[in-house]
């Protein structure tokens, strides 16, 4: 296999080539189930094999891929058990982020910015990786806003996952996320500020279940 990829800017470190391996997977570069082998990683990022080892290991703590010695490492696939378990803890933590985050209003205008600017992406292109980006961008910043370490921490370990299974949900049902992308969002950057804090989690777990609902719907057609 002939890979074409970014060299990483700093030889030899690890995190410089997780991070370059996690962009071209995000990309579409290697597919959900496919595999990432150390020699042809190493030559195409030109560090070491050392390197790449270890930026493979930071990439399994984070879930996205798998391995072992027995087998070879894998980006992890999207099954709807995964799906299920990822989403559940997903649910828990983004309601617990978005009633912590409702105590700091005034950390909050970055949303509204968000938002609109989905809106702008929606009104010409409508790139569904760019809807991405923006869609976890919101969700990065609610988790900062909430102002707990460990909570944001926890999402740091899931936010691979989750990046990758929306992508493929962006894939497999484009236009069912982009009609509702910018009103679930809106919605949340609303209630924020509302100080009914109930509805808020209730409308923070229903924002992850809809996308559950949506992809397990693509996975089991």
């Amino acid at each position: 296999m002939n890979l074409s990829l970014p060299r990483a800017a700093r030889r030899g470190l690890a995190h410089e080539a997780a991070d370059v391996i996690r962009t071209a997977i995000f990309a579409g570069d290697f597919a959900p189930g496919a595999p990432l082998r150390e020699v042809e990683l190493a030559t195409a990022l030109g560090v070491s094999r050392g390197s790449v080892r270890e930026g493979l290991t930071l990439l399994e703590r984070e879930g996205l891929i798998r391995g072992g010695w027995h087998r070879g490492t894998t980006v992890i696939e999207v099954t709807p058990h995964d799906v299920e378990e990822v989403y559940a803890v997903r649910g828990a933590l983004d309601r617990l982020a978005a009633i912590s985050a409702a105590a700091n209003p005034q950390q909050l205008a970055p949303l509204d910015e968000l938002v609109d600017a989905m809106a702008t992406e929606i009104a010409g292109a409508a790139s569904g990786p760019r809807l991405l980006a923006l869609d976890i961008a919101f969700h990065d910043h609610i988790y900062d806003a909430a102002g707990n370490q460990r909570l944001s921490q926890a999402w740091q370990t899931l936010r691979s996952q989750v990046y990758l299974f929306q992508m493929h949900r962006v894939a497999v049902g484009y236009e069912h996320y982009r009609d509702r992308v910018i009103d679930e969002h809106r919605q949340l950057a609303v209630l924020l500020r509302s100080g009914d804090h109930e509805t808020l989690g209730r409308c923070a777990e229903e924002h992850v279940n809809s996308a559950r609902r949506n992809l397990l719907a693509h996975l089991s057609a």
